[in-house]
């Protein structure tokens, strides 16, 4: 293994609440019904995915444009509480683990959904801690998709069989898969038995890394 992609929310940052928050701010004032457990199917999707499943409780039919001011709702609602995020939201252990790897000769990269990976990056002052940033700017299928995956491995200049992904969701799990790459689970995914490696703590990697 040459390099280790990483998935962000739920792995290098925890930003579900900001989500959670965002999301349900704009489902109270549509009157639509969101908690939760509806919340969890929205782990590792797209922000335009998300809001199909939110609207399963919608008795309305909507037009497209009205998606797209939703979502921007939404979207603009997440980032308003991202500006709350500092260097301090990030562990001790994901940056040592981090430098750790960087030292050992790993090349690193992000592969996340979001459209605000590098915002998210830049607060919590990681940005210029990855080779190459895929996400939801360059990407048109999200996970199970491989496609963030695959393109993160193309910015690194490094074939898929070199490639560890490292990622908390079963849909990240499957989109490593379809990669062709290996697949570390954290999180809720150190239990989906598709996961090449599990692990309880982000420091493991280290074990895996032989570092």
């Amino acid at each position: 293994m040459k390099a280790f992609i990483f998935d962000l929310d739920g792995v290098i940052v925890f930003t579900d609440k900001f989500h959670y928050q965002a999301w349900k701010k704009m489902a109270d004032r549509m009157g639509i019904y969101f908690d939760e457990v509806i919340n969890n199917r929205l782990r590792g999707v797209s922000r335009a995915e998300s809001l199909e499943i939110i609207l399963e409780k919608c008795e309305e039919v909507l037009t497209e444009e009205k998606k797209a001011e939703l979502m921007e709702e939404k979207n603009n609602t997440y980032r308003e509480l991202l500006h709350t995020m500092t260097p301090a939201d990030v562990s001790d252990e994901v940056r040592n683990t981090l430098d750790a790897l960087r030292a050992a000769g790993y090349r690193l990269a992000i592969g996340s959904s979001s459209k605000n990976a590098k915002f998210i990056l830049e607060r919590v002052g990681l940005l210029d801690a990855f080779d190459a940033i895929s996400d939801g700017t360059n990407i048109t299928h999200s996970k199970p998709d491989p496609e963030v995956f695959v393109k993160a491995g193309e910015f690194l200049g490094i074939g898929a069989e070199e490639c560890v992904v490292v990622e908390d969701a079963y849909a990240g799990i499957d989109a490593a898969r379809a990669a062709g790459m290996k697949s570390v689970g954290i999180g809720d995914a150190s239990g989906y038995g598709k996961a090449d490696y599990k692990i309880q703590a982000f420091k493991e990697l280290l074990d895996i890394a032989e570092v």
